[in-house]
C-alpha cells in the first residue's frame, strides 16, 4: 500500500537539494558556501509550502546560517553527561558558532515514529467518528426523559 504524499514534487525537490549539498561537500570540503545556498533554498521551500521535514534532515542542519552540519567538516560533535542518566550529543557549527543539544537515550521513541502519528492507522482504528457525537434516538415505545415531555405539555396550554 503506497504512502500518497500531498506535494510529492515538492519533497522531492528537498531531497535533490539536500544530497546536492552532501555531495558538494563530499567532494570539496571547502564548497562550504555552495552547500549553505543549496540548504537555505531547502529551508525556504519547505517554509513557504508548509511541508514538515523529517527530523533525521532537520538535525542536520544548522537553523542560524543553514549550513548542513557534517562532523569534521563544517561541525564539532561532543558528547556530553548532565547526569548519570542523561548524556547529551553537543553539535557545534564552525561557520556560526551554533550549538545543537540532542539526547542520547536509546528509549526516546519521536512521536513521529509512535503508531498514533500515522494517519493511516487512525482512520482505520476509527471508521466512524462522527457517531459519537450523534443524538440518541428516543425509545420507540414512546417512554422519553421528563424534560422534553415537559416541554412539550407547557408549549400546549
Amino acid at each position: 500500500m503506497a504512502h500518497h504524499l500531498k506535494d510529492k514534487e515538492a519533497y522531492q525537490r528537498l531531497n535533490y537539494l539536500y544530497q546536492a549539498a552532501h555531495c558538494v561537500l563530499s567532494q570539496n570540503p571547502d564548497n562550504v558556501e555552495l552547500a549553505r545556498f543549496y540548504c537555505f533554498t531547502q529551508k525556504t521551500i519547505a517554509r513557504r509550502l508548509v511541508l514538515r521535514q523529517d527530523p533525521s534532515v532537520k538535525r542536520t542542519l544548522c537553523k542560524k546560517c543553514c549550513s548542513l552540519l557534517i562532523p569534521g567538516v563544517t561541525a564539532t560533535t561532543r558528547q556530553r553527561r548532565k547526569n548519570k542518566k542523561n548524556r547529551f550529543t553537543v553539535v557545534r557549527c564552525l561557520s556560526c558558532g551554533q550549538a545543537k543539544t540532542l539526547l542520547n537515550n536509546p528509549d526516546h521513541c519521536l512521536w513521529v515514529d509512535r503508531p498514533e502519528a500515522q494517519l493511516e492507522q487512525q482512520k482505520q482504528s476509527d471508521p466512524a467518528p462522527s457517531a459519537k457525537n450523534q443524538p440518541k434516538h428516543p425509545k420507540v415505545d414512546g417512554s422519553q426523559s421528563s424534560k422534553p415531555h415537559e416541554a412539550q405539555s407547557s408549549s400546549g396550554t
